[in-house]
């Protein structure tokens, strides 16, 4: 091998024929190496798009650069001349280089080295350790995770799903997430969380997949029903046992509330002030309770009865997703006689919320399928959009979420 072919491959840089190579002195006083190349006959005058042999149009803007792999302890710039081509399919654009992606500045191995970092390490150190910006590293991703998408996807094979949404901003910006059930991994990721949003991931999953959908697990959101059931009846949903554990927490701090309340009217201040800081012992699971919140339930026990029944149904509700099939469904049943015996208005409310949606909790009963994964997954997510901090929109946070949660990243240059 010749060595300029070697000095090139070192830099990341195929496929190409050393020219020149001179040092240059930057704004900042450093040192750059700079290498001058050409594409190789073979790749020479080809489309940015679609990679065909095209006729030349003109010389276009002359030398171009992109950002190579540092070399040593000296910034790399690799310089080449930019013609352009005319592509019978894509007009005239500058003609494809084969050491970068259409459209950047940068060599693809240093750009597949920036997501190598940016899903293992803090911004601050990849900015300082790769010399650029982090709004430059957000474009990076973007092409990154393009690329990606099209030589791999995601979204073959897919039979069982989840989908939620995840806040990612202040003033009620979501993106809506769906993920794989068998890999764990996120599927597709898209702002806005309502009908038109869930239908692009359905479009873009198309008929013929979408018909091979088995099982869909979700919250109780009605835009999320009322898509799956128009474009994939065949699906069965599964309501997310937790959020129906929540709809219970939430009627018992309702209770706990009136319960306070009454008790401030009638005069009885001493038992009302007992209240105070009981919400986190009748919320936790009672194996994980303290001594002192045991303490604390016992004097509810003692003196407030409907609002101990309140957190007896509670725990009822969440025993009977630990129940399967037939028997979890007699369990539901039996909750629902006691929410109707209760007399407490909320839990009539509750088990009201629980007969419209019973056949998607006993699908998820019955399947053993919940959102766990989903809800995992959004919280890795909402980490990401604090080292997404500076990202001007939601396009470069979804690319670094699909490159770490969704096995699109590339490995280290020359370690793959």
């Amino acid at each position: 091998m010749r060595h300029s072919t070697m000095f090139l491959s070192a830099l990341g840089v195929e496929q190409a024929v050393l020219q020149d190579l001179h040092f240059e002195t930057q704004p900042d006083g450093q040192q750059a190496l700079v290498v001058r190349v050409r594409p190789t006959r073979k790749q020479a005058s080809r489309c940015a798009h679609c990679g065909k042999r095209c006729p030349g149009y003109d010389l276009g803007d002359g030398l171009r650069r992109w950002r190579g792999v540092d070399l040593g302890l000296s910034c790399t710039f690799v310089e080449c001349f930019a013609p352009r081509v005319c592509c019978a399919v894509h007009g005239v654009g500058v003609r494809r280089v084969p050491w970068a992606r259409r459209g950047s500045g940068f060599v693809r191995a240093f750009e597949d080295q920036v997501a190598w970092l940016a899903v293992r390490t803090d911004r601050t150190t990849l900015s300082s350790l790769m010399r650029i910006a982090w709004r430059t590293v957000g474009a990076i991703l973007e092409r990154v995770t393009d690329a990606a998408l099209k030589t791999r996807d995601p979204l073959q094979g897919v039979v069982r799903i989840g989908i939620d949404e995840v806040s990612y901003r202040k003033g009620h910006k979501y993106l809506t997430v769906v993920l794989d059930h068998d890999t764990g991994r996120l599927l597709w990721a898209c702002p806005g969380h309502d009908e038109a949003t869930l239908r692009k991931f359905f479009d873009q999953l198309g008929p013929t997949r979408t018909a091979k959908l088995q099982l869909v697990s979700a919250d109780a959101a009605s835009w999320i029903a009322s898509v799956v059931r128009q474009l994939a009846p065949q699906a069965v949903l599964c309501l997310d046992p937790f959020h129906i554990v929540k709809w219970a927490q939430e009627a018992l701090n309702e209770v706990r509330r009136e319960v306070w309340n009454q008790l401030r009217r009638d005069g009885k201040q001493e038992q009302a002030d007992s209240l105070k800081r009981s919400r986190w012992a009748l919320g936790k699971n009672p194996e994980d309770l303290t001594d002192r919140q045991r303490l604390k339930l016992s004097q509810i026990e003692r003196d407030n009865q409907p609002l101990f029944r309140a957190y007896l149904l509670k725990e009822q509700l969440r025993s009977v997703f630990q129940y399967s099939g037939a028997a979890a469904s007699v369990q539901l049943s039996g909750f629902l006689v006691l929410c109707q015996n209760s007399h407490l208005d909320p839990f009539l409310k509750l088990a009201k919320s629980i007969r419209a949606h019973r056949p998607g909790i006993e699908a998820a009963l019955r399947h053993g399928l919940s959102n766990a994964r989903v809800e995992a997954a959004n919280t890795k997510i909402r980490l990401l959009c604090r080292l997404a901090y500076g990202f001007h929109s939601p396009a470069p946070l979804i690319a670094l979420a699909l490159l770490k949660l969704g096995g699109l990243c590339p490995p280290l240059p020359g370690r793959g």
